[in-house]
């Protein structure tokens, strides 16, 4: 059987291991701050009408580069396992959001992604037996209305397989999240073989998906080549590789949170580059969004200010009936410090 790797934690204490896990997080957040270029060079670059070919593009070459890099491919369990979690990080997730995306307005189907972090406290329960946290479902849901803030316009509306779809993708990925925490890695699995199976596991799900969906291929030009690669390699191979290095490293939580960064990443470049404007409602969204992913790397308070010294009868007294006056007295002031 087949043991999970450890997992990858920089040696240290105190500010060295807090350098460590600051440096890990930035690597992990490279991939939602990749994927949130998706929308721009998909209307920029791309073909239009092709939304799962672009998918497929950016898993399945992907995924290949990976294995072959690797050489290493899944054992025994392994290869369910990796099929499921291909699957649900990717090949099922793309589809659902190209439909959220159809079927509803740009900002609705954003918020309706950006559930995951609280589908990710909730899944927590049951599929790592951690009980629930007040704190980070409080901020999942202080982080999906920012984001709401900064992409739902005054064209929002609700379109009943749309927010089905948007939902189900936020479940999907939150469920592959989890699973990926709790099964972890196969000792002496890097992250850039544990990414290339899933990948590759996706972009065969997505194989025959897009045939049935979109037909034959679009034609490819300059432009869109140069989408495709940057969605292929920035937003799959790296991001991923991060993402689940990021996964194995960071508790699931603080890793779900950086999903909302997507969102926030698209609307920047669409004023930045698109001209499209940011009001101050917009700009409150940004900021709460970005308060929720800053306490999302943060334990959830404890009571360890009161439990920080023992109450006073709690200290144990060695009493003898040979003790000096002295002994006597030496117990007593300690006890009354205590």
């Amino acid at each position: 059987m087949t043991r999970p790797a450890a997992p990858e934690v920089s040696g240290g204490t105190g500010g060295g291991a807090l350098r460590g896990t600051a440096a890990r997080t930035a690597a992990t957040a490279f991939a939602p701050l990749a994927w949130g270029t998706t929308y721009l060079v998909t209307t920029e670059f791309l073909p239009s009408g092709h939304p799962l070919f672009a998918g497929l593009l950016r898993a399945l070459p992907a995924g290949l580069v990976a294995l072959a890099i690797s050489r290493t491919l899944p054992r025994g369990a392994w290869w369910g396992k990796a099929a499921a979690l291909g699957v649900l990080n990717i090949g099922l997730l793309f589809p659902l959001l190209f439909i959220a995306a159809e079927r509803l307005p740009g900002g609705v189907a954003g918020t309706l992604a950006a559930a995951q972090p609280l589908a990710v406290a909730l899944l927590a329960a049951p599929v790592l037996h951690q009980r629930p946290s007040a704190w980070h479902l409080a901020w999942g849901v202080a982080g999906m209305a920012g984001v709401g803030l900064v992409v739902i316009g005054p064209e929002a509306a609700l379109d009943p397989v749309g927010v089905v779809a948007g939902l189900g993708g936020a479940a999907s990925m939150a469920l592959g999240l989890t699973l990926t925490k709790r099964w972890g890695r196969p000792a002496g699995v890097g992250p850039t073989a544990f990414a290339g199976w899933q990948l590759t596991a996706g972009g065969l799900f997505l194989l025959p998906v897009t045939a049935l969906a979109e037909g034959a291929p679009p034609s490819i030009g300059p432009s869109a080549a140069l989408g495709y690669l940057w969605l292929g390699s920035a937003g799959g191979l790296i991001a991923y590789v991060l993402w689940f290095r990021g996964i194995g490293s960071l508790p699931v939580n603080s890793v779900a949170v950086l999903v909302l960064l997507s969102p926030l990443v698209a609307a920047g470049l669409g004023a930045a580059v698109l001209g499209q404007t940011l009001g101050p409602v917009q700009l409150l969204g940004f900021g709460l969004s970005l308060a929720a992913i800053g306490a999302g790397q943060l334990p959830p308070p404890t009571r360890s200010s009161r439990s920080a010294s023992p109450p006073p009868s709690s200290v144990p007294s060695t009493p003898s009936t040979t003790s000096s006056p002295s002994s006597r007295s030496s117990t007593s002031s300690t006890k009354g410090t205590s």
